[in-house]
């Protein structure tokens, strides 16, 4: 019989190293952070195109180019627009004529742009007056508590905006056709007493809303623009002299206030109070 030994067994175990293995690394990592926080900046800059006015734009614009003095128009250093901003574009054309003096030892663009300022901010004074005028902003308004609701006033960089709209059940004009309602005409005899508080030409524009898809042939456009003509006539029957009428427009339903193209909020006149300076 045999001999036995009470030892256990000896068990070797290999273990495989993979010398490339892991997460590889982390370089991805800086990478998509990169890109998220060049998607982040892309977002930003859709949401303040959408969510700025055209001064804001250009307020901003010129906060990140502090290198040229900052006026209402600049916007640029020296490279591509030689100091001069894209939104510069009325001026742009002027570069070279002449006509405007020094100002400030500025000459070009930013000297005619400083030159205009004092002439901008008085007309835009004289614009709010009209508007307090007209719509009675601390005072007694021209115009009945009822006709107010077919009233909006606005100034922006063209000028003072006064919008006359329909509303449900009090159209401004009969239904399809140029024909004036008599709402209409009282709101045209007290727009031309307002705009006799200044000189500045007029230009008008007609808007309507879309129209049901089954229409076979549209008139917005002809429509929009006889309105438009029709209260031009109307202005000039009142009183508003008619060298002062610029431009009469039909924009048809291309320029929607309201996000229902079908609302009858997108019927409107635009009577514009255009700014004479900077021209």
């Amino acid at each position: 019989m045999g001999s036995h030994s009470n030892a256990a067994p000896v068990i070797i175990k290999k273990k495989k190293v993979i010398a490339a293995g892991g997460h590889h690394g982390g370089a991805w990592k800086v990478a998509y952070a990169d890109f998220v926080t060049a998607m982040m900046a892309f977002f930003m800059l859709m949401w303040l195109l959408n969510a700025t006015t055209e001064k804001q734009r250009k307020g901003i614009a010129d906060y990140f180019n502090p290198n040229v003095p900052i006026n209402r128009i600049s916007g640029g250093g020296d490279a591509m627009f030689g100091g001069d901003s894209v939104f510069a574009k009325d001026v742009l054309a002027k570069n070279g004529v002449g006509g405007m003096p020094k100002i400030d030892g500025l000459d070009g663009p930013e000297g005619r742009a400083k030159s205009r300022e004092p002439e901008t901010a008085a007309e835009s004074k004289r614009f709010e007056k009209v508007q307090d005028f007209l719509v009675g902003n601390g005072g007694e308004s021209l115009i009945s508590e009822n006709a107010m609701k077919h009233v909006v006033t606005k100034l922006t960089d063209e000028g003072l905006v006064i919008e006359l709209f329909d509303l449900e059940g009090l159209p401004l004009f009969v239904e399809g056709e140029d024909t004036p309602n008599p709402e209409l005409e009282s709101l045209i005899r007290l727009v031309v007493a307002a705009a006799k508080k200044v000189g500045n030409h007029v230009a008008v524009a007609g808007h309507l809303r879309s129209e049901p898809v089954v229409i076979a042939q549209s008139k917005v456009w002809m429509l929009s623009s006889m309105r438009a003509d029709k209260v031009r006539r109307l202005l000039v029957a009142e009183g508003l002299e008619a060298s002062r009428v610029d431009r009469v427009t039909g924009h048809a339903d291309r320029d929607l206030v309201d996000d229902d193209p079908r609302s009858l909020r997108n019927n409107r006149i635009e009577i514009i109070l255009l700014r004479e300076t900077g021209n």
